[in-house]
């Protein structure tokens, strides 16, 4: 298959080159590597210079373009009339060398797959199931990991997701794909993860990224998924393998982050659930006023005191600004 690789960045040049450097390694090569800047500076343009990447193409982009969905959507309009499948890296990311031999099998195993997502492995310890049932994990597949403390509370209240790994619930607020397990299969989802998709060419003539996440675009992966999957199916293959570090620069400061995580979960919530119950509205709101309380004793228990602090503030504003401005969906 022709396929594209994009990577939307954003002042980072040495994790961007690190992740080229994986790519240099791939058994599967890219016909094609766009990569779409949205730095201030010429710092990422001046590196990129002193390698010799094959066939990349270099963007740096101005205020009109910059934000993550604006970039995305700007590299799309760079693809080849050839390209079949379109790949989306995050720049702080790492692969394996079968990473896209892996993707790309996986559309020839599931030819009405619209999208499918690579499996990160550096951020979660999985172990084989003891089948013990204890609380303090989360079992899966044959495979057991430690149950975070937001699942463990929202249990005790009723909470706890009613859906699979990568299916939002009436409610959202579910697992997310870091929850399947290393099992090596293919699993059907309704989210990716956006720095680590590919999607067929065709998806690109029906939807584009939503242009309502602005900068950072906390959550955007999710509204685009979410939306795709009412179209065709999605899946994750956990033998496309790669790494991702978090790399700190070019995040938002704590206090818009924290609004982010309320506004824009309400908003890919509503994406999903546009007529949602009454019950539903309950469990949304309590459950984000239950992850606000637990962020808040941060304050006290982390040795990231301020970035708690500013955080909850951050989720206080957001969830107060639904009440008078709420984002439309439509």
């Amino acid at each position: 298959m022709h396929f594209t690789l994009i990577i939307c960045t954003y002042m980072r040049a040495k994790p961007l080159c690190t992740l080229l450097d994986s790519v240099e390694q791939q058994s599967c090569y890219p016909n094609d590597i766009i990569i779409v800047d949205g730095s201030k500076n010429e710092d990422t343009r001046q590196l990129l210079k002193t390698k010799n990447y094959k066939n990349l193409r270099y963007f740096l982009v101005d205020d009109v373009n910059r934000g993550l969905t604006k970039q995305r959507n700007f590299g799309i309009s760079k693809l080849s009339t050839t390209t079949e499948i379109v790949c989306f890296l995050d720049d702080d990311t790492i692969l394996d060398k079968d990473y896209f031999k892996q993707l790309l099998n996986t559309y020839t195993l599931y030819p009405e797959a619209l999208g499918v997502g690579g499996y990160i492995t550096n951020e979660v310890k999985w172990e084989k199931s003891d089948a013990k049932n204890n609380p303090n994990k989360f079992y899966y597949d044959g495979f057991m990991r430690n149950e975070p403390s937001r699942f463990k509370l929202r249990r005790k209240f009723g909470l706890a997701p009613d859906t699979r790994p990568g299916n939002l619930p009436s409610f959202s607020h579910g697992r997310s794909i870091s929850f399947l397990p290393p099992s090596g299969k293919i699993y059907e989802v309704e989210q990716l993860m956006g720095g680590v998709s590919s999607f067929r060419t065709e998806v690109f003539n029906i939807q584009k990224f939503s242009t309502y996440f602005e900068g950072y675009g906390l959550y955007e992966d999710a509204d685009f998924t979410l939306r795709l999957s009412k179209k065709g199916p999605l899946y994750v293959n956990t033998n496309a393998n790669l790494e991702h570090y978090h790399e700190a620069s070019g995040r938002p400061n704590q206090y818009h982050y924290g609004k982010m995580v309320i506004r824009n979960g309400w908003y890919v919530w509503r994406v999903k659930h546009a007529k949602p119950t009454i019950k539903a509205v309950f469990k949304w709101h309590f459950t984000a006023f239950l992850l606000t309380l637990l962020r808040a004793s941060n304050i006290v228990t982390s040795n990231k005191k301020k970035e708690a602090f500013t955080e909850t503030l951050g989720r206080l504003a957001g969830w107060l600004s639904l009440w008078f401005n709420s984002p439309k969906t439509h």
